[in-house]
């Protein structure tokens, strides 16, 4: 996809910094001429999404942070001025603390999309683990901020989480020692965390460069798995076909974002995280944020606290092995009816997960986990690499242009 830029400077100015620093001429080819594939719908807008709430959660992170005191005695208090005095103070916390969750869901609902479009696949396998990684990355940073307003669950939730690597043979104890900073959570585990907060999203904002230079480097995979051929008669410029449709999708996202934001500020947060932290004082049922959910659910379905901690980092990281465990030549799972099926079938695995994981861990709860669990690992170990053996296809078009005449997928 990428060749000679095809930007003209029309000033002298122009022309004299793209001799010495050719930036403009990037940023046109990047975002204006850039070829797009002209039947992408509307699930490709998610990554503009992303780009916009990454750039949100910065701004009112490094706002709120000017007023935040990382200390055991002040935070819980701190917390509490910058709701009260700070000008805009609740607006920029509550706009923070749902744009974690907003960041999340439109990250899911992006990854969901590569997976049924197969957008994992040759030649975009680079681009994928690049995309796990930030996925790690947010949920680093999502668990650390979530400890700094240092409520009851807060504290808590840094407890169990950080005890999990206690479970390593051998050097688990110094592990959790180190990440604590002394033999519990305290002044310094928060003051860790929050300096970790705080560095982490510039760190994603790397990986999201580089992310988007992959991007570029193997073109956009489109709701047809057709790779582009033709890049004049199967593309359109980016600028203003893709970017009218990313403004669209971003300003239906800013109402739900606003909506949870000015009227149900605290719907997915937990009410004992306005009690301030009591080291005494264990709640009945420790829940993390709604995003890490699926994850905690596989976790405490097993038993075994080391075999759980496995699972658990494993579940995540086995998406990285995604390109290589569909072997199916065809991505699109508009034209692969048995992956379909399964693909949903995941799906609401994923959301049982998520539902179990709020859910104490006893009974029959426990028991539908370990269930959902097993389907999990079973779909990208099992399912998969045997669909990609024996599934036989729909007839895949052999152009965009054919994909938009058919009808399969929509227009731009």
């Amino acid at each position: 996809m990428e060749g000679h830029s095809q930007y003209t400077p029309k000033s002298g100015f122009a022309r004299w910094l793209e001799r010495r620093l050719p930036i403009l001429s990037f940023m046109h080819d990047s975002f204006v001429s850039y070829p797009t594939p002209k039947n992408l719908n509307y699930m490709w807008v998610f990554g503009a999404i992303l780009s916009f709430m990454l750039v949100a959660q910065i701004v009112t992170g490094v706002v709120l942070a000017m007023h935040y005191t990382p200390e055991t005695t002040l935070a819980f208090d701190s917390v509490e001025k910058i709701m009260r005095d700070v000008n805009w103070g609740t607006i920029l916390r509550y706009a923070h603390a749902n744009g974690a969750s907003m960041f999340f869901l439109a990250v899911y609902l992006h990854i969901f999309r590569g997976m049924y479009y197969g957008s994992y696949k040759d030649p975009r396998e680079v681009l994928w683990i690049l995309g796990v990684v930030i996925f790690m990355l947010m949920m680093a940073t999502g668990f650390l901020g979530y400890v700094l307003p240092w409520g009851q669950m807060s504290f808590w939730a840094a407890t169990v989480i950080t005890n999990l690597f206690s479970a390593i043979p051998v050097v688990g104890t110094a592990i959790t020692t180190w990440l604590l900073g002394g033999y519990s959570v305290d002044n310094a585990t928060l003051n860790r965390f929050y300096a970790l907060h705080y560095l982490l999203p510039f760190i994603i904002v790397a990986i999201v460069a580089l992310h988007v230079w992959a991007l570029h480097v193997t073109g956009q995979n489109n709701p047809a798995g057709v790779e582009v051929k033709d890049v004049k008669k199967d593309t359109v410029p980016f600028t203003p076909h893709a970017t009218m449709k990313d403004a669209v999708g971003i300003a239906a996202f800013l109402v739900v974002y606003a909506w949870l934001t000015f009227f149900v500020p605290n719907y997915l947060g937990h009410p004992d995280n306005y009690i301030e932290a009591n080291p005494l004082v264990t709640p009945p049922h420790i829940v993390p944020e709604w995003y890490f959910l699926p994850f905690y659910a596989i976790l405490r379905a097993i038993p075994n606290k080391l075999i759980g901690v496995i699972a658990l980092f494993a579940s995540i990281l086995i998406t990285a092995a995604l390109p290589w465990l569909d072997t199916s030549k065809v991505k699109s799972a508009v034209y692969r009816p048995l992956f379909r099926k399964e693909f949903w079938i995941f799906v609401a695995v994923c959301i049982g997960l998520g539902y179990l994981g709020a859910q104490p861990a006893e009974g029959a709860y426990l028991w539908f986990a370990r269930a959902l669990s097993a389907y999990y690992f079973l779909h990208f170990l099992v399912i998969l690499p045997i669909l990609g053996r024996i599934e036989k296809p729909e007839p895949t078009p052999e152009s965009i242009d054919a994909s938009i005449v058919r009808g399969k997928t929509s227009h731009v």
